[in-house]
């Protein structure tokens, strides 16, 4: 009897330990893999916030068909509406009542800079945040995955060319005055010092402004050539519009954060420049992997996609091929070697190749500058970058 019981303690200990790795990661069970997210449905970004996570869900929904390792994703969202004081609460319930496995397309750069600390110490990976500011993969940290040029070098690539080929000479910045804003006031700065000229004024405002008036009569009267953008969406078009209704004829560039169809397609967008990241989701693309993205997204949520729906399925993609890589027992340490382990992955919907190291958490560094005509985004330089 006693050596009867022996073997079978000896059994169900060795049973404990195969999946001793999995049972002991949070968001982990041997069906499940539990991803969250701290996004924006209802505030200032929401354009982004809700087509990324649902590009996301499409691209989770193709992986639980199959299943990953004999597992499946679930995708929890919570709405932080781009409120700091939201997002640190969202991040709190997803850290310590949901124990998520990782975050997946959190949006904002002042609201992952706020749930940073907490999320990093619980050992949660951060995977291609719905923001391109450099805190996103620097200073490195091994649980940081990041894949797209920041905005810092989209600015300057910009400018670079506009300067260069337009013969901009006078530059001003107006920027949310955010952790964001700063990064597109730094890569103007960078830049224009790089090219001996000058930043001759700037003009700040907060992300729920509607009025715009103090801000361009400073900016209209310093006579710069080109206006540099750091905002979104709505603080992209009111200005904008306001300044060519007003007769004045200055070129405005924005980042990847302005680089949007609602923004191409609103009234009097024509000629404004942005950052582009990936090709824009029109339905007559040239891509048919593109052609049928739009078809299938616009069948699932009965909306049209933005580039924001761009981003989250290929942030759930490496997603992906990470979770796939790490093999069946999975745990954050066997994660990070399999995200390690992408090299020179091409995407179907245009994005650049993406490769990931023991020492590279930045998977991409190239932006292209594109034009809004005819209310539609056109790309008119190949990739740039530094």
């Amino acid at each position: 009897m006693r050596h009867a019981t022996t073997i079978g303690l000896a059994v169900a200990i060795a049973a404990l330990s195969v999946g001793s790795a999995s049972a002991q990661t949070n968001g982990v069970t041997p069906t499940e893999i539990l991803l969250g997210s701290h996004s924006d449905l209802s505030g200032v970004a929401a354009t982004y916030g809700i087509s990324s996570t649902n590009g996301a869900k499409m691209r989770i929904d193709e992986a639980n068909a199959a299943g990953i390792n004999g597992r499946k994703i679930k995708f929890i969202i919570e709405d932080a509406a781009y409120q700091v004081p939201k997002a640190v609460q969202a991040c709190n319930k997803l850290i310590h009542r949901d124990k998520v496995f990782a975050f997946l397309v959190a949006i904002g750069t002042p609201m992952n800079n706020a749930c940073f600390k907490d999320q990093l110490a619980a050992n949660i990976p951060s995977l291609f945040p719905i923001t391109a500011a450099r805190s996103m993969f620097e200073p490195f940290d091994r649980l940081k995955f990041y894949a797209s040029a920041s905005y810092v070098d989209q600015v300057r690539s910009g400018i670079n060319y506009l300067v260069k080929e337009k013969g901009k000479k006078a530059v001003c910045v107006m920027y949310q005055d955010t952790d964001f804003g700063k990064e597109i006031l730094e890569g103007a700065k960078l830049q224009t010092e790089k090219l001996g000229i000058k930043i001759v004024e700037t003009a700040t405002h907060k992300p729920t402004d509607q009025d715009f008036t103090a801000s361009l009569t400073k900016l209209k009267a310093a006579n710069c050539d080109l206006v540099v953008m750091g905002t979104i969406v709505r603080d992209t078009i009111i200005p904008y519009t306001a300044a060519r209704k007003s007769g004045w004829d200055v070129t405005f560039f924005g980042s990847s954060a302005t680089y949007d169809v609602v923004v191409g397609a609103a009234p009097g967008m024509d000629g404004f420049y942005g950052a582009g990241l990936v090709e824009m989701p029109y339905a007559d693309s040239k891509n048919p992997d593109m052609r049928k993205f739009v078809a299938d997204y616009k069948a699932k949520f009965n909306i049209e996609p933005n580039v924001g729906a761009v981003y989250g399925y290929i942030a759930a993609d490496l997603t992906v091929q990470g979770l796939q890589n790490a093999g069946k027992d999975l745990t954050v340490d066997s994660f990070v070697k399999g995200m390690e382990a992408i090299h020179d992955s091409h995407d179907k919907l245009g994005g650049p190749p993406v490769t990931f190291g023991p020492k590279i958490r930045q998977g991409a560094n190239s932006s292209f500058v594109a034009e809004v005509k005819d209310g539609k985004w056109n790309k008119i330089t190949e990739p740039l970058g530094f």
